[in-house]
């Protein structure tokens, strides 16, 4: 009886977790390259410069959360050193460099939410 009730406390702690990082999402806003192209040329506003703006944030947390799991993955394959792996590439090595990439798309991506931020500051003016 008690482990029915332990098993149904876990599951609807999960359940209730799980709804909760769904409603703090922000909502799916995966754009084919055309549609994002298309609306860049469109955007015209300040909302839709707003809309760019938010899109390109939301793609620069995506790139830093992808960084800072392959830093902690680098960490991990740095530990691992041995004789097999003394070739080039090395494992690490793969690792930092998805790193660095992670790194500079989340750089691009806030470069371009601050240009849509000022492109709609001025249009709003």
């Amino acid at each position: 009886m008690r482990v029915k009730l332990a098993m149904a406390c876990a599951v609807l702690t999960c359940a209730v977790a799980s709804m909760a990082v769904r409603a703090a999402a922000p909502p799916a806003q995966s754009l084919s390259r055309a549609e994002l192209k298309k609306m860049i040329q469109d955007a015209h506003t300040t909302e839709d410069y707003l809309t760019l703006a938010s899109y390109f944030r939301w793609r620069q947390q995506q790139f830093e959360q992808e960084a800072h799991d392959e830093l902690a993955f680098w960490a991990k394959r740095s530990m691992n050193v041995s004789l097999e792996a003394a070739k080039y590439p090395r494992p690490e090595d793969s690792s930092k460099n998805r790193y660095e990439y992670f790194t500079y798309e989340a750089q691009k991506m806030s470069a371009q939410a601050a240009h849509y931020d000022s492109l709609s500051a001025i249009t709003s003016h």
